[in-house]
């Protein structure tokens, strides 16, 4: 336990000492020659059911995600990890717990995560998702009650169980991942991929430059985008596009399951809840397109990238920079799409500051991709297989 706690101190002073590092930023351009689907690579896919841990922190979006996932059966959900994030954990947990009740899924096991991030102190989004996470629907405490074995832990023991089978979907901040991978050095060749909501090459939305699960816990996403597990981000630049509807809400309110029911509820009160706050969308369902682009390939457009966290910066914290020479100013230039020099700028952090002689590592000396980013999504076949799957109509 003593060595756990050291080697996790170790790396969050690793983080703190070199982590200025800021990547060039590409312009978001997909090219259709480069994009690629989910169903395009096979470290993502194998044969159903694929073994999934969800990483979440419910959250009006969180909870829809999770009735998708339970109701898939493509998915063998081995365990459901709640994380300090959208509200505290002492609300993210029961809410979790509800999910699996009245999904009448009490077979999956729900173990408590962390209550604040690595090195910072916890910042919510009750403004977002009201005061009890659930945009204020409210649903009677959950009798079910959680395992044991603390979140990260659990999730070293189940990937260690099931070495190469096990995806990571991470719908909330990263604190959990990123403690599992510290406490064990061997979990990384273990993991079979992580696919994520989180990030955005194209904006924030905490502040202007990062995307909320980002930003709550940088340094966490910072050792989980640099691990080496096969990563794809499904972040803003596609979950932008996917605005919960009045029309939606009343197919879910017209089937007669446990699980439309309360997703309507927890729905129509989330569509309320924006529009009291001067909204004229409803919410984004950011976490069910990750579950659903996982559950239907085709849903997204995936491109290469090296991504990394910005950790240091007052105004950009938690800000996801991506670079690849097949997109923006690089393809722009005649030529410089087949330039080996393309594929070869260095990627370093900040310039010395005048108190200071230490140069910022260079972290990149070529284009070396560690991301697959959505860059493009179909809206339309997302609400079918969401809204289809939470009636109970496919």
């Amino acid at each position: 336990m003593e060595s756990t706690r050291l080697k996790t101190e170790m790396t969050r002073r690793a983080f703190v000492t070199s982590s200025a590092a800021a990547v060039i930023v590409s312009g978001l351009v997909p090219d259709a020659a480069a994009a690629t689907t989910f169903a395009e690579q096979p470290a993502n896919r194998g044969t159903a059911p694929f073994r999934v841990i969800i990483d979440t922190d419910p959250g009006v979006d969180d909870a829809l995600a999770l009735l998708l996932a339970m109701r898939s059966p493509e998915l063998k959900i081995e365990a459901i990890t709640p994380v300090a994030g959208n509200v505290p954990l002492e609300l993210t947990l029961p809410n979790a717990l509800r999910m699996v009740e009245i999904a009448g899924r009490t077979d999956i096991p729900v173990a408590a995560g962390a209550k604040a991030p690595l090195m910072r102190r916890l910042v919510t989004a009750a403004y977002a998702h009201g005061e009890n996470g659930l945009g204020g629907a409210v649903f009677p405490e959950p009798t079910t009650k959680p395992v044991a074995t603390p979140a990260p832990e659990l999730i070293r023991q189940i990937v260690r169980k099931y070495p190469g089978e096990v995806t990571l979907i991470t719908i909330g901040p990263l604190t959990n991942i990123a403690t599992a991978l510290n406490s064990d050095a061997e979990l990384v060749g273990m993991v079979r991929g992580l696919v994520m909501m989180g990030g955005s090459l194209s904006g924030g939305n905490i502040t202007p430059a990062a995307e909320f699960n980002v930003y709550v816990d940088p340094e966490a996403a910072r050792i989980v985008f640099q691990s080496g597990i096969p990563i794809t981000m499904v972040g803003l630049d596609v979950t932008r596009k996917t605005s919960l509807t009045d029309e939606h809400v009343r197919v879910l309110e017209a089937a007669q399951n446990p699980v439309s029911q309360a997703a309507a509820k927890i729905g129509r009160n989330a569509i309320n809840h924006n529009r009291e706050g001067g909204y004229l969308v409803g919410p984004n369902m950011h976490d069910s397109l990750a579950v659903a682009g996982f559950l239907d390939p085709s849903i997204l457009t995936l491109q290469d990238y090296y991504v990394d966290v910005e950790t240091t910066g007052e105004l950009t914290a938690g800000a996801t920079l991506g670079y690849s020479p097949i997109a923006g100013d690089l393809r722009r230039r005649p030529g410089m799409e087949k330039d080996a020099a393309a594929m070869n700028v260095l990627v370093r952090g900040s310039a010395p500051t005048l108190a200071t002689t230490r140069w910022s590592p260079v972290l990149r000396r070529k284009y070396v991709p560690n991301t697959k980013v959505a860059v493009d999504v179909d809206s339309p076949k997302f609400f079918d297989l969401l809204i289809g799957r939470l009636s109970g109509k496919r």
